[in-house]
């Protein structure tokens, strides 16, 4: 039975979360994950390498960590006025940033930690992103999409894509998508 260190809000246990973190992001824009090592991060960060175990267990897990707070939202999806749009420009930045080099190598980190519950974290903070864009549509009045059809035909298709296929989720196909959700008004001819 392994350990872990108990996790207190603030004070020196941030500070150290904080400079793991920073290591981590600075040691990988210096040189592949597969070269970073638990030893390096702790001289980085000026802990010891047993504060790291203890914390996170292991490299996969504080990968898996950082990955989540770096794909944590710093600001909530944009607000062009109406609900479809909200969501087609919300898709779109998503499929873009989960689809680059980063976005991939952040969520393969995620997946690839035995740690549970962070890919279920990093669902939630794409739910809250579809449930802020449902409720401004609720204040303006219109009718809120159904979240779970969006996760299954918009957010699965393109992850799907991000991670296992060599087709990038491209604008074109994120709007096709979203048809399922918002199929085009049909152009009626008026006889004239």
């Amino acid at each position: 039975m392994t350990v872990k260190e108990r996790v207190r809000i603030g004070g020196r246990s941030a500070r150290i979360q904080s400079a793991v973190h920073d290591a981590v992001r600075k040691l990988g824009a210096l040189s592949t994950r597969n070269q970073i090592t638990v030893p390096q991060i702790a001289a980085e960060a000026g802990v010891t390498p047993s504060t790291i175990y203890r914390r996170w267990g292991d490299l996969s897990a504080l990968l898996a960590d950082v990955a989540v707070a770096r794909l944590r939202p710093i600001a909530d999806p944009d607000d062009t006025g109406a609900v479809e749009t909200d969501l087609r420009a919300f898709i779109e930045q998503y499929a873009e940033e989960m689809s680059s080099p980063v976005g991939q190598a952040l969520m393969r980190d995620v997946l690839s930690a035995l740690k549970e519950g962070l890919p279920s974290a990093c669902a939630g903070f794409t739910c809250d992103h579809l449930t802020t864009l449902n409720a401004r549509a609720k204040a303006r009045g219109e009718t809120p999409f159904d979240i779970d059809e969006v996760i299954d035909h918009v957010v699965a298709p393109i992850i799907y894509r991000a991670l296992f296929s060599e087709q990038i989720p491209t604008s074109d196909y994120c709007n096709r998508l979203i048809n399922r959700i918002y199929p085009p008004a049909r152009k009626r001819r008026t006889a004239g």
